[in-house]
């Protein structure tokens, strides 16, 4: 990142605040989760019953697990999904809530 060698023995933590950087794994995650449920929704074939859980038969036992679904839903806000059909709306939607960290 800085060219820092690896015999100065420098944490991550110190490099990133040399660099004035921050870690954003999870919000890289996030915005790939979020273009790919946009693509998918738009397209509305078996990737869409897969994401959004609709299938017939049992349920399973045990916790339910969390869907592509919730866990965007609760990263971009409440009643953000529905923005999905309009793609230049939701590229934006996206892109301010990765600006933002959230």
């Amino acid at each position: 990142m800085l060219r820092i060698p690896w015999t100065t023995k420098k944490t991550n933590e110190r490099v990133l605040n040399e660099a004035n950087k921050r870690r954003s794994l999870v919000r890289t995650i996030r915005k790939r989760q979020a273009t790919f449920l946009g693509h998918v929704m738009r397209r509305g074939k078996l990737e869409h019953l897969v994401t959004t859980g609709k299938f017939e038969g049992k349920r399973g036992r045990g916790r339910q697990r969390e869907r592509i679904m919730d866990g965007l839903a609760t990263w971009l806000g409440p009643g953000k999904l529905a923005a999905v059909k309009n793609r230049d709306l939701w590229r934006d939607m996206i892109a301010n809530a990765y600006k933002q960290g959230t």
